[in-house]
């Protein structure tokens, strides 16, 4: 839980500079905003937190991340980060263009941002709630999680049995978030 939310607010944050490099008019900004979302968003998170953990120290030795909540935290704010750049697009974009009559930085500051958070409520709770399944992928860099531990149990065991609890508690965290984004939905939708 503690590694989704940390990386989904950090990639909330970065992906916002993301969103508006990807609809700003200087191609080189749009153009590098672009690849860097269609390479995040095109990639399996699997392959990029076996990069960042294994691949980073062949490139180099000083690239090591020897922590495996760091090295974790990285592969899914980068890759969160870039599913929230185009959650973000999609929602300043949806905007009513008759809306941007003061200058760019006012307009988006006082009217477009505060619109587009309410229509940003569900796509970002679907990231957070995909972000908080995936967060089981952490196990094959030896992170200790719920999957890990339910692995080394099963291990011990010899019994496949103990994922049937993993899964119960799983559904039981997302359901407890998903039940969170959906009271935050409607009481925003209340103002729209």
């Amino acid at each position: 839980i503690s590694l989704t939310i940390v990386s989904v607010v950090c990639g909330l944050i970065i992906s916002l500079f993301f969103a508006l490099g990807k609809m700003s008019k200087r191609k080189i900004i749009n153009k590098i905003c672009g690849a860097y979302i269609f390479f995040f968003r095109g990639t399996p998170l699997l392959m990029q937190l076996y990069f960042i953990y294994y691949g980073l120290p062949l490139l180099s030795p000083s690239l090591a991340i020897n922590n495996q909540f760091i090295a974790a935290f990285i592969a899914f704010t980068l890759n969160s980060a870039a599913y929230c750049a185009e959650i973000i697009r999609a929602a300043l974009q949806s905007i009513d263009k008759g809306q941007f009559e003061a200058s760019y930085s006012q307009t988006m500051r006082h009217v477009i941002v505060p619109q587009s958070f309410r229509r940003l409520i569900p796509p970002v709770g679907n990231e957070f709630i995909m972000v908080l399944k995936d967060a089981s992928l952490v196990s094959i860099i030896a992170l200790s999680d719920l999957t890990h531990v339910t692995r080394t149990i099963a291990t011990a065991n010899a019994s496949p049995l103990v994922y049937l609890p993993a899964m119960v508690i799983y559904l039981i965290i997302t359901a407890f978030f998903t039940y969170i984004f959906n009271r935050a939905e409607k009481k925003f939708s209340v103002y729209e």
